[in-house]
């Protein structure tokens, strides 16, 4: 009894782990979609500018991940914590690309979604 509980579980966690990884290939894509979308309406200025910060970011989305799962590392679960913090902070991602591209030039206010939620 307690040998299937156990072997239950391991394919429980596996599963779970493997939805984590295709929620993060999933929001991958849709963010190499919007920063393409992005990227292409973008003077060369522009362009380069958005390349830096994009590869900032994917610097710091991994010293992000790494860091906040360190704590589980070696162990049965880490990947799927890397795997989910990974897809909240694309997703975070996605959203500031987007509302980005939806910004009226000259509006400063538009690239910080967000901002008007702080405690002042």
């Amino acid at each position: 009894m307690r040998r299937t509980f156990l072997s239950a579980c391991l394919v429980l966690l596996a599963a779970t782990a493997a939805c984590a990884g295709e929620d993060y290939q999933a929001a991958d894509a849709r963010l190499n979609q919007a920063y393409q979308d992005l990227i292409s309406s973008d003077d060369a200025d522009g362009k380069r500018l958005l390349q830096a910060a994009q590869r900032a970011w994917i610097a710091f989305r991994d010293a992000e991940c790494a860091h906040s799962t360190a704590a589980s590392a070696g162990g049965s679960i880490h990947a799927m914590e890397v795997s989910q913090c990974l897809t909240r902070l694309t997703n975070d991602r996605i959203k500031q690309l987007a509302a980005s591209a939806n910004c009226e030039e000259g509006d400063v206010s538009c690239a910080s979604p967000g901002d008007d939620d702080e405690v002042q």
